[in-house]
């Protein structure tokens, strides 16, 4: 095979500094809760396995489920961007979304509240988990302040 006529790239372009330098500004962000936003949990969910290095992904998480847990019942706007039958085909959706709203609704209610008892239920085990760590990382330490006692 003969090589590619193309090359990408630029003179003095250091891309392991540019990633480093990016990937400092995400974690900065990510503290400052920038990325707290229930859109960016969406956006993110491709890059969650990145994330999982991080001591503080289950939290990060968990806060962003918090965020976009509840399905948005609520009414909209209807507009119709053509001229022609404009009026008409936006009292046509309306009805239909009136139609539909009539219907779902009542569904759309339980789903958000399985989604809140579901994410309340993940909350509730996290922290379970995280004190019974910490409780084993404190007797730990005490049985290694015990041994290194016994030792000298």
């Amino acid at each position: 095979m003969s090589e590619s006529p193309i090359s990408i790239g630029a003179p003095g372009l250091d891309v392991d500094r540019l990633v480093a330098d990016l990937q400092a500004t995400v974690d900065r962000k990510m503290k400052d809760g920038v990325y707290a936003d229930a859109r960016v949990a969406r956006a993110e969910k491709t890059n969650l396995a990145q994330l999982r290095g991080s001591d503080d992904f289950i939290s990060f998480y968990l806060t962003c489920l918090r965020d976009a847990v509840f399905v948005d019942i609520s009414d909209f706007e209807i507009r119709e961007r053509r001229r022609f039958f404009g009026p008409l085909l936006v009292a046509f959706k309306k009805t239909i979304w009136k139609l539909l709203k009539f219907y779902t609704y009542r569904l759309w209610s339980q789903q958000n509240q399985v989604n809140g008892l579901v994410i309340t239920a993940l909350e509730g085990l996290e922290e379970q988990s995280a004190a019974r760590l910490a409780a084993l990382e404190k007797r730990l330490a005490e049985l290694e302040g015990k041994a290194a006692g016994h030792g000298s």
